[in-house]
């Protein structure tokens, strides 16, 4: 991020302790923490009040009238701009589809390291992504209609593409600032969506459906 732009967040979590460790990561890379909240219901006071730059919450919440999944999506109808990163105990898929499905911009476990965390939230500002470039001549299939047809998200998307090019955990980890957990936690939601059991049947996915430039396809086709 910018050092010039100011960013501020609000955090919830029932875990005060939770609270703290997240703010000390947030002062690392220049975001200000403008409140704390343990209920759902506080946290959306905070965000009229501060009106924050992002949202960091938990979904398994029992502390108040309603979840923390009611909590992320009444905070986008209220504050559209605002980017939310969920930090959640909850590996499930369902929870995983079901915040992103209510406007979050990453989904981050609590097993994560604390720069997995740091990496979601600049890239939710920064959106520093690397993307694979086509050439001409490519035979591409629009990657809108593979994410709305497969339920992929733009950062699935990505990581499947690099891994049908050839790239590594390791290679993608130093691409996308992340760590292998995460490369490994995003590729085992990619497995499940596609029904597919390992990065090869992926890539070969990745060729059928005309995700890879012609030329990357080919090499695939050859390997």
């Amino acid at each position: 991020m910018s050092p010039s732009e100011h960013r501020t967040a609000v955090l919830l979590d029932e875990h005060p302790l939770w609270l703290e460790g997240v703010e000390q990561v947030l002062a690392r890379i220049g975001i200000e923490v403008k409140g704390k909240a343990t209920s759902p219901e506080h946290a959306l006071a905070l965000i009229e009040e501060h009106n924050p730059s992002l949202l960091v919450t938990c979904v398994e919440l029992e502390n108040g009238r309603i979840d923390g999944l009611e909590c992320l999506s009444l905070a986008k109808q209220r504050a559209p701009e605002l980017k939310v990163i969920v930090l959640s105990a909850y590996a499930d898929p369902q929870y995983v589809d079901a915040a992103l499905a209510a406007g979050a911009e990453a989904y981050v476990l609590k097993t994560a390291h604390a720069d997995d965390l740091a990496s979601a939230i600049r890239q939710a500002f920064d959106h520093s992504i690397y993307l694979a470039r086509g050439h001409n001549g490519t035979r591409q299939r629009p990657r809108e209609s593979i994410e709305e047809s497969w339920g992929l998200t733009r950062r699935e998307l990505e990581i499947l593409t690099l891994v049908a090019e050839g790239h590594s955990n390791a290679q993608l980890a130093r691409m996308l600032w992340v760590t292998e957990q995460t490369v490994k936690f995003h590729l085992s939601n990619i497995y499940r969506k596609l029904d597919v059991s390992n990065r090869t049947e992926a890539s070969r996915w990745a060729q059928v459906h005309g995700l890879l430039p012609l030329q990357s396809a080919q090499s695939t086709a050859a390997a």
